[in-house]
């Protein structure tokens, strides 16, 4: 039997999960009611002007240094080009 790491730190096996589902089929939600958090959907922008997108092809080889850097491809080659200009 699985087991599902929860985001409180917990977590759940299959047998929980169907306790639980079974539960809602009930219209018994166990627990007690929380706070609802409201954030606006979508990324966040990344500028206050319009965006325009722009096609690129690097070779396999920059791809992978890239990408060893970690982080976003797209957020590194920004960083890169704003600091060219």
């Amino acid at each position: 039997m699985a087991a599902y790491k929860i985001k409180g730190g917990g977590t759940l096996t299959d047998k929980d999960i169907g306790r639980l589902g079974e539960a809602c089929e009930r219209g018994d939600y166990p627990g007690e009611p929380g706070e609802w958090v409201v954030r606006p959907q979508g990324r966040p922008a990344i500028s206050s002007e319009p965006l325009v997108n722009v096609n690129v092809k690097f070779p396999r080889s920059m791809v992978a240094a890239i990408d060893a850097k970690g982080g976003n491809r797209s957020e590194f080659i920004r960083k890169a080009v704003a600091a060219a200009l």
